[in-house]
């Protein structure tokens, strides 16, 4: 099981608002930018940006950070043997399948398994 990418977690009521900012500190565009439910999501640098009205965001509130990994199944069986708690189960999403889990020590992280043309685009390029 490896991990292609961790993202710290940014909240925000307005993207657009929040993203030049963020331009400027990483000298970056945003590399990946959608929306998922009522929330709009961008990721730009080591950050990924949710914006949204507080109580849509708050719905994701309980993951410090996104880590993106290359094979979701077998990050499954290493989090079950550490004695984490699934919160919630593997989901298709439209980067590709992820899943929520707290470990023992009580964070709560999101992993994302992404699909092969964005780890081909983002990580492998």
């Amino acid at each position: 099981m490896t991990i292609l990418k961790t993202y710290a977690r940014l909240w925000t009521d307005d993207l657009d608002h929040a993203l030049p900012l963020l331009e400027q500190l990483t000298g970056e565009q945003p590399h990946l930018r959608l929306a998922f439910e009522k929330v709009g999501l961008a990721a730009i640098g080591d950050f990924l940006v949710i914006a949204g009205p507080a109580e849509e965001r708050a719905k994701y509130g309980h993951a410090s950070a996104t880590v993106v990994v290359e094979d979701l199944d077998a990050l499954q069986a290493t989090l079950v043997a550490a004695e984490a708690t699934i919160t919630t189960p593997v989901t298709d999403g439209p980067t590709g399948r992820f899943l929520y889990a707290r470990h023992a020590d009580g964070a709560g992280v999101e992993y994302v398994e992404w699909n092969r043309q964005l780890v081909g685009r983002l990580i492998r390029a």
